[in-house]
């Protein structure tokens, strides 16, 4: 892949606010921090009306199959608009305020079937060259970006400013975003969420770090990384660093997704198993850090979401990634891109979500890394899916790629 400028943009940010949400706790303390949460969160108009589902009445499990949109944004910027200040962009090894380019660097989708007590979140990497509605083929982390720049320009001409601009920009790329996933997955998203560079860190520490393991060390100036082989508990900037190295690795983004995934399969079992949701001091810092950092679509009831979800555990949660046919895809316009087949993916997607049963074995988990449409009947949740990076120029279309999993202690690169 590309290694230009904007290799310094923070990447792989993982969306630890929205699976936060997702399983937070029956504890009277529980729903009453969620209340404080459900009036304090930043929302956004960005689900149009056919999307959205009725609400379940309280205390029901939920009744309707869902889709959340969950996103890292390369934003400079707070949840409402504010520039973030130098020296909170230097800590996290993010350049200056001019550097990012509000793309998505990290798009994963959420299922959440009827009942509520299983989800399977779907990585897509964030070079996947598709068509992105209204602009034609390019690189799917750009669709927010390239519809954020036209209507941040619009509004800008209408007298619009400040971060009333920031913020009503920043809706027109989540619908963008939203777009061009529902049109390379087939699903209909129901919900949206996003977080910001300086909301990971925050949020990551909130949760009181999260146990990693690496099979080897790495020193990544662009990322900040630098970390021993091993396990290890890392928050903040350090977690940031984790998920956003991409340089170096075998795999490009694909090893970085692996890490996301790992990374998001020891924050649920941190947060369902460390006494986070009954631990006052804890929650009150969770709850606190959700709302500086997180922007959830608008209507979207966090209290009663949460109320439906009780059975969930971090058991239940099922980590894959779409289809890549090749890392090396040269483009007219985008530099190299990842190649994938829209309808392989589709089918791929359908493949994981009609399956019966989720494993609850909990740990570590892993899977193959599917190759071919209908290659898998089921979800088969994992920590880590890697795939080998073909050679530079080499389409591998149609022939398996060979699957990299992590080793028997749940290591990743």
């Amino acid at each position: 892949m590309l290694l230009t400028s904007r290799s310094r943009r923070i990447g792989g940010r993982v969306v630890l606010g929205v699976v936060s949400t997702l399983v937070l706790g029956a504890t009277g303390y529980a729903w009453s921090q969620l209340h404080r949460l459900d009036t304090g969160i930043v929302t956004a108009d960005v689900i149009p009306p056919a999307a959205q589902v009725p609400e379940t009445p309280t205390g029901q499990p939920l009744q309707v199959a869902q889709n959340i949109l969950l996103v890292g944004l390369d934003s400079r910027t707070d949840s409402n608009g504010n520039p973030l200040p130098q020296n909170v962009l230097d800590s996290l090894h993010a350049g200056s305020g001019e550097d990012g380019g509000s793309t998505t660097d990290t798009m994963i989708v959420v299922h959440l079937p009827a009942g509520g007590a299983a989800a399977t979140a779907i990585s897509i990497p964030r070079d996947s060259y598709v068509d992105v509605p209204g602009y034609g083929k390019h690189k799917i982390n750009s669709a927010y970006s390239r519809a954020r720049a036209s209507a941040r320009s619009h509004l800008s001409g209408q007298g619009l400013s400040g971060p009333q601009l920031e913020v009503a920009a920043d809706a027109e790329g989540a619908k963008s975003a939203i777009a061009t996933v529902e049109k390379l997955t087939g699903l209909t998203i129901n919900h949206y969420a996003a977080v910001n560079l300086a909301g990971f860190a925050a949020l990551s520490q909130a949760v009181g770090g999260v146990q990693v393991c690496l099979n080897n060390p790495v020193h990544d100036t662009y990322s900040g990384a630098n970390f021993a082989a091993g396990p290890q508990t890392l928050s903040g900037a350090q977690a940031l660093a984790f998920v956003r190295q991409r340089h170096g690795l075998a795999g490009g983004d694909l090893d970085r997704i692996a890490r996301q995934q790992a990374f998001l399969a020891g924050m649920a079992k941190n947060v369902l198993g460390s006494g986070t949701l009954t631990s006052p001091d804890k929650l009150s810092a969770l709850v606190d850090a959700l709302q500086g950092s997180v922007v959830l679509d608008k209507g979207w009831d966090v209290l009663s979401f949460a109320q439906q979800l009780h059975g969930i555990s971090s058991g239940t949660i099922g980590f894959v990634t779409i289809p890549v046919q090749s890392l090396s895809l040269a483009t007219p316009s985008d530099g190299d891109a990842v190649k994938v087949d829209p309808e392989q993916v589709k089918t791929f997607v359908q493949d994981q979500l009609s399956s019966s049963s989720v494993s609850a074995s909990g740990g570590t988990r892993k899977t193959e890394t599917p190759t071919t449409p209908g290659s898998h009947g089921g979800v088969r949740p994992i920590a880590v899916t890697k795939s080998v990076n073909p050679p530079s120029g080499t389409s591998t279309a149609g022939t398996p790629q060979q699957p990299v999993t992590s080793n028997a202690t749940g290591c990743v690169n």
